[in-house]
């Protein structure tokens, strides 16, 4: 069975529309641990649109399964992973303007970069992760540069599945790559855009160790558990005086 990694970013995103103080990621990952996951996601982005720096380091007291820390190959960020201390650092790309990550990171443009971060984190005990698409060159320059993991970036056959065109061409390139880079002695995580409905072929592939999923499982909180939050709303109208009934 795979792993299950929860990201949640998208408990930041809510309470930072408002600059409020909840919803409360530490509260969130606290369930979802007694949930039963495996571990806890959160992406500390340059913008800090979301996460924020207290938020990683309250959760690296907290989180008792691991913490995965994603972010940027940046000096700002690689100083504040070997600060924090995650479980396991994994390098993302980012750009300002995008919604969410929208591809791979692009690993030949800049080797020495990476290899740099790479070394920094492991010198400091952090196995590093690189976010990169399925691609048997990127994921053998990714084992020369000597990263611990790769995570297979699932956001082109998710993006198939919802259109029901290609799924099958694009669910061979992540088999076809998860084979690659096991035979290259990496191991292997996959996320992006994965949903209760996709996200079983993924988990079944051999050699997929993590699965980070985030969205779609915050977005199926907010439907599933909407009911228990009115009705404990009701419960306090009803304890502090009987509500009108509406004519």
């Amino acid at each position: 069975m795979a792993f299950l990694c929860v990201n949640i970013d998208h408990i930041a995103t809510l309470r930072q529309a408002r600059r409020e103080d909840e919803p409360d990621p530490l509260e969130a990952a606290r369930r979802v641990e007694k949930a039963g996951a495996h571990g806890i996601t959160v992406h500390l982005r340059e913008d800090r649109r979301h996460i924020q720096d207290a938020d990683v380091e309250g959760l690296r007291r907290k989180v008792r399964t691991k913490l995965n820390l994603e972010m940027a190959a940046t000096e700002e960020m690689v100083r504040f992973a070997l600060r924090v201390r995650p479980d396991q650092a994994t390098l993302v790309p980012e750009k300002r303007r995008e919604l969410t990550t929208e591809g791979g990171l692009s690993v030949k443009s800049s080797p020495r970069r990476f290899e740099k971060a790479i070394e920094r984190l492991q010198s400091k005990g952090i196995p590093v992760s690189l976010f990169i698409d399925p691609e048997p060159e990127t994921i053998q320059l990714s084992s020369r540069l000597g990263a611990d993991f790769i995570e297979l970036h699932t956001g082109e056959y998710s993006r198939a599945f919802r259109g029901g065109i290609g799924v099958q061409r694009e669910f061979s390139k992540l088999a076809v790559a998860a084979r690659l880079a096991g035979s290259l002695g990496l191991k292997v995580h996959a996320g992006h855009g994965l949903t209760y409905q996709n996200v079983a072929a993924i988990a079944a592939l051999p050699g997929i160790e993590d699965l980070n999923i985030g969205h779609n499982i915050i977005a199926r909180a907010s439907m599933v558990g909407l009911e228990k939050a009115v009705r404990e709303m009701l419960a306090l109208l009803v304890k502090a005086g009987k509500p009108r009934r509406r004519n």
